[in-house]
């Protein structure tokens, strides 16, 4: 019952982050500590329930991710916001929750050897993650001018063909990188996107006025990460760890 209500804690916070990650690309550093503080009385009463063994665990699992999140940061794979989730997760649950739910038991896959929950809330996300290059592919062929999209096939898993009117959304970059030499426009991919400020848009607007580059280009959108860890908590709450899921049923 307690897992239960751990888990029951943790989505309103993490459906918000969500929210607020898809509108800003930001999440609040505030929102953390309210989280974890709605979860203390909860994190309490395991302690006086388990006493020494349920602390020594709750310690493994927040230093393992502390120090496994820190590194990510530190190359840059990783946003602050998800290290902060991921660190607070530990602490709330520090071990995979058992519920036993309507006649069904979850995880409904069991648990992994590995019975660090975070890790497979981590590891989750990362497999969820390959389901935005399936989505944008299958966006790409339901478009009209999927004819000139197919000149680029690759470019189809990594963004979609945007008018050049258009490109003042948020949160969407350039695949390709524009250059003028002598009257002409070349274009070369560029794997990390380019940034799209107000002065790189006027650019795109006066080639295209000039008829210099086609009228759709290619962007890619920003990925939120905080839906893939939210779609990889409740993942691994209900079905279990994908990646002990997938190795077991590769190697068997």
């Amino acid at each position: 019952m307690i897992e239960l209500l751990k888990v029951l804690v943790c989505m309103p916070f993490l459906l918000y982050s969500c929210y607020s990650d898809i509108k800003t690309r930001r999440v609040t550093n505030k929102l953390w500590p309210i989280m974890l503080g709605a979860a203390a009385p909860l994190i309490i009463y395991d302690i006086a329930r388990y006493g020494i063994p349920y602390v020594k665990w709750t310690l493994i699992s927040f230093i393992f991710i502390f120090v496994f999140v820190y590194i990510l940061f530190y190359f840059r794979a990783f946003g602050g916001a998800d290290a902060k989730v991921l660190m607070v997760i530990s602490l709330i649950l520090p071990i995979y929750p058992a519920l036993d739910l309507i006649n069904y038991h979850l995880p409904l896959a069991g648990m992994a050897p590995i019975a660090l929950f975070t890790f497979s809330v981590f590891g989750n996300s990362v497999i969820l993650t390959v389901v935005v290059p399936l989505g944008l592919f299958l966006y790409n062929l339901t478009q009209p001018s999927l004819k000139e999209t197919l000149k680029r096939p690759h470019y189809m898993f990594l963004g979609y063909r945007s008018l050049i009117k258009d490109l003042e959304r948020p949160h969407i970059r350039l695949i390709e990188q524009y250059e003028e030499n002598d009257g002409n426009v070349s274009h070369r991919f560029t794997s990390g996107g380019m940034q799209l400020d107000e002065d790189t848009i006027a650019t795109m607007n006066e080639y295209d006025k000039k008829g210099l580059i086609e009228k759709r280009v290619w962007v890619t959108p920003g990925l939120p990460f905080m839906i893939p860890i939210t779609a990889g908590f409740i993942t691994a709450v209900v079905y279990g760890d994908l990646i002990f899921q997938l190795t077991v049923h590769f190697l068997l």
